[in-house]
Formats: structure tokens, sequence, C-alpha cells
């Protein structure tokens, strides 16, 4: 009795070629980084870092560090208010990412933008990314206190309200936590974190990115 005839065989070959060919294109999209955008101002740009010691090639050690292949899209630009971030969204968006950082407001509080403003921004922003799918962080920001309690208040409550109106967002409260107002942390402007600062930002910070990250859908097992 013929058990197998060349055909067959050269069929099923042909078979577990293309099976094998699909398991190994589905694990090289697993182990691709997953683009990850930061859309900042200065504080994302690095602003008077060295080269390659700024908050987004830091923020990539970092999270390589504990396994999380990352490649971090940068954003960041110096000055740059809510306004223009909004502005030049679609544009930051051309590179796909698969999850956002925003990281906007501190030139609207250092300016003294009316907070109404701000948050009218930040919420269209929001709800670019959520229409799109795209998981996000929303990094919060507190005015300076020169402005006066009254602002102070009005602005911290921008990021609040937008993070209970957008409970598909992470949100992390004060992007300078425990670096703002420590001299020891900052430059000389007492305003951009030194080399110091940012690790100390990181520290705080990469945890909460870690969050965002495992909402990223991942390409389908098997």
């Amino acid at each position: 009795m013929r058990l197998w005839s060349a055909r067959g065989y050269g069929r099923r070959a042909a078979l577990g070629t293309a099976l094998a060919g699909i398991g190994v294109f589905r694990a090289a999209r697993a182990a691709e980084p997953i683009r990850l955008l930061a859309l900042g101002d200065s504080l994302t740009a690095g602003y008077g870092l060295p080269p390659g010691q700024g908050f987004v090639p830091q923020l990539q050690r970092a999270l390589a560090g504990r396994g999380r292949p990352v490649r971090v899209i940068d954003a960041g630009v110096s000055g740059d208010t809510t306004a223009g971030g909004l502005a030049r969204l679609d544009w930051a968006l051309a590179d796909n990412p698969q999850a956002v950082i925003v990281e906007l407001g501190g030139n609207d509080g250092l300016r003294a933008l009316p907070p109404a403003q701000t948050r009218a921004n930040l919420a269209a922003i929001l709800d670019r990314l959520k229409a799109r799918g795209i998981p996000t962080l929303l990094a919060g920001m507190l005015a300076p206190p020169n402005l006066g309690a009254e602002y102070g208040r009005e602005f911290a409550a921008v990021f609040q309200d937008l993070a209970r109106q957008h409970p598909e967002v992470v949100f992390y409260p004060f992007f300078l936590d425990g670096v703002a107002g420590e001299a020891a942390l900052n430059q000389p402007d007492g305003i951009h974190p030194n080399e110091k600062g940012l690790a100390e930002i990181l520290r705080r910070f990469v945890p909460a990115v870690e969050t965002l990250l495992e909402r990223v859908p991942r390409p389908p097992a098997g």
C-alpha cells in the first residue's frame, strides 16, 4: 500500500514552510519596539541637558532596562504651549505612534494664559487621540506660585478635570513631582531639571509609562 506520494509530500512541506514563515513574522512583530510619542515642550525636549541625556533618550533607556523595548519619538518643542501642541498634533502623529505622552501646559502657566484656553486645547488633543484609539498618558502641571493661589487652583483643576472626563487616559498629576522648587535638582533658571532632577523625574514617572504601555494592543498570539 502506498502511504505517500512525492506530490503529497511536497504539498505538506510547502504548507509547513508557509506556517513557519507566518510564525516568524508574528514573532518579529511581537519583538518590534512599541512606538511611543512624547508630545511636549522644553521638558520633553531636554532643554539645557547634554546631547543624549534628555528626557526622551533617558526614558527609552529606562524602559529598556526594565525589559520593555520601546522607541520613544521626540516631539518636544521648547517654548511650546498647549495651543502649539494642538496645532502640530497631526504632524506628530505621522509616525503612527502606538501610545502618546502629553506633557504640555507649563508654558501656558508661565505666560499666565487663561486656564480655560489651556483646558480647551488639551481637551481637543485628548479627544483626537481617543478618536484614533491611541492609549494616552496626560502629565499634569502646576502654575508658578507667584501667579497667586486662585490662578494656581484654576490651573491645576484643568488637568484634574480632564483626567476625570477621560477615564481612559493614564493620569500623572505633576510631571515635576519631587523636583520643582529643589535647587539641587534644577538648572540655574530654577525651571528645568538638571541631570539629577531628570533621574528623579524618571524614577517616579516610569511606572505610569509602564501602565500606559500595558494598554497598547498586542499582536495576536500563535
